[in-house]
Formats: structure tokens, sequence, C-alpha cells
């Protein structure tokens, strides 16, 4: 195990060796969201899950498999549909007549990458027995407890257009997520780009650039990453500044608020730029690596009020205001 007083240069140089590696490849198959592959990739550092969100066909299925195969792991894609069943998911128990047993399938979410589309699709039941898998990385199936992957990573898909038959995440739920990404269209040159990779035929070829095992190094040497008290103070500010936005932002704005963000956003916050210093190549957290990706953090957290949906007013509108009130250290 990896302590704080010895890591060194050499891990360091490791660790940003293995991350430049995964991006790489990643960025050469998909066009026009390369900040996805970052994320993907903090989230895969924290064991943390996923949120995406955006129209159909912006390779939100294609990313998740581009980073599965960087990595040499285990990857399933569960389709969400009003009529999955828990057992669908975790698995259940099957009765075999020729030994007069019950015999234990375990289901698709035993993977080191699990993609569930469009999870507002499944019915309330349904999506809680996927995120109680994800918050405690174990199920329960016939009485026996099944661990999940020592590496386990859940990439969620919504489309935010189409309401219709949809069960939306509720706020606890939708907490449990790491980070929540908002994916929008390519501009014309990256969408000539996919036309031409396409041609090629990128993505006949795949390609292990590292394991499992280096995505393992990486969570310990994230862990250990220093932060300074006074950038947790700043993480605790920010947080803090979600739940009191009548008293530090413009009235115009935090009429728009309705709840803040809970402690687990300070949690992800400090985990979050914990990872974002490693792919720096740095141990220690810099208040910028706390703002790097503060709306994929928040954007799910901080919650706004019809009149917000009505004004067009935007989760980040609100996030820059909230960050531009805390006195950085």
């Amino acid at each position: 195990m990896i302590t704080q007083s010895t890591i060194t240069d050499a891990q360091i140089q490791r660790a940003k060796e293995i991350s430049d590696n995964i991006l790489n490849y990643y960025n050469s198959k998909v066009v026009g969201q390369p900040f996805l592959g970052a994320a993907i990739l903090v989230a895969m550092m924290n064991n943390g899950h996923i949120l995406l969100e955006s129209v159909p066909g912006l390779a939100k299925t294609t990313a998740a498999k581009v980073m599965t195969d960087a990595v040499h792991g285990s990857f399933s894609r569960i389709q969400c549909t009003p009529d999955l069943i828990p057992s669908d998911i975790v698995g259940t128990q099957i009765f075999n007549m020729a030994t007069n047993t019950f015999e234990t399938k375990i289901g698709p979410v035993f993977a080191n990458f699990v993609l569930l589309d469009e999870i507002n699709r499944s019915s309330a039941k349904t999506q809680s027995a996927m995120l109680e898998a994800m918050q405690e990385h174990e199920v329960a199936i016939g009485g026996q407890i099944f661990k999940m992957p020592e590496v386990f990573v859940v990439i969620a898909t919504q489309n935010p257009i189409e309401q219709e038959g949809t069960y939306p995440l509720a706020e606890a739920q939708m907490d449990r997520f790491m980070l929540k990404v908002e994916l929008t269209y390519p501009n014309a040159e990256a969408e000539t780009e996919i036309l031409n990779r396409i041609e090629a035929d990128v993505f006949s070829e795949r390609k292990n650039v590292c394991d499992l095992d280096d995505i393992i190094f990486l969570q310990e040497m994230s862990k250990k990453v220093y932060i300074d008290p006074a950038v947790k103070r700043y993480i605790v500010d920010i947080v803090q500044a979600t739940r009191n936005t009548r008293q530090l932002i413009h009235p115009n704005l935090s009429q728009y608020v309705t709840m803040g963000a809970s402690s687990r956003a300070a949690i992800t916050f400090m985990e979050v730029s914990k990872s974002v210093a490693l792919l720096n190549g740095r141990n220690y957290v810099t208040p910028d690596d706390v703002r790097t990706m503060r709306y994929e953090v928040l954007r799910h957290r901080v919650l706004l009020n019809f009149a917000a949906v009505a004004d067009g007013v935007q989760e980040e509108t609100i996030i820059d205001a909230i960050i531009g009130a805390v006195r950085t250290p």
C-alpha cells in the first residue's frame, strides 16, 4: 500500500504515463468529446459512477466501450425499459430439475464497466436495485452476498428531451452519481472527422494500453495525493455556499435555487480534485484542481426550481456565481 510519505517522482511519472496512454487511445477513437474521456477516467480512479445526459447518437456507448477496451476490463450493457425488473440486473436463483437444487445466476451488473442505457426508462424499483449495488458494491441473491469486481464503474445515460414513459431519478438517487456530464453536438469540423474515422474503420482495431492493475494503482495513488487544509476548507466553503445562496449571490440568481449540495458533494470534490492533480502530474491539490470539474460535481446536486426552467437559467450559471462568491485560498 502506498503512503503519503512514500509517493515518489517515479510513481507520479508512472501514473501520468498510464493516464496519458488511456486518454490518447480514447481521443484516437472518439471525436469532439475530450472532456468525457477525462471524466470517465476520474470516475475509474475513484470507483465512482457517472451520469451522461444528451440526445441520442453522441457517442456515449462508444466512449464507454473504448475506455473499457483501453484498460482490458469487462463490459456489460443494460438497455433499460419499463418492464426491466431487478433480477434482470443483479441476478436470481434458478431451479435445476436435474439436481433438484437452486442455482445462482448472476446478472450483467457483475462487470468492471456497466452501461445503463436510458436509466430513466426503468421503473423506480429497478433503479433502486441498481443504485444499491452502486453504493454498496455488493448484492444479495438468495441470501448470499456477491461482491462487485475491484474496479466497478457504472455509466448511466439519459435523454433530457424525451420524457414520455420515463421515471425520473429522485434527488437522493442522483446524488449517488459522482459526476454528471452533459454532452453537446459536435461542430462541423469534428463531425467531418467522425465520418473520416468511420470510413477508415478505426473501431475495428482494439488495443489494451493498460490493464486493471494499472487502474488499481491509479486508485491507490489518487487517495494519497496531498490536499492542504486550506484547500479542504475551500471545498467546504463551496458546498456551504450552495446552501446559502441568498446571502452570497445576487437575488436575481438565488431565487432559482431550491436546494444545495449534500456532504457527498464535498467528499466528491476532494476525491475528484486529487485525481485531477494526479492527471496533471502532481502529488498535491490546487484550487484550480477543485474547480476543474465543478459543473460535473454540482450540476445534479444544486437543484433549481421551475422558474429557472421557464426563464432558461442553466445550472452552470448558478454554479459559476457560487464559485465566484467563495474566496480562493
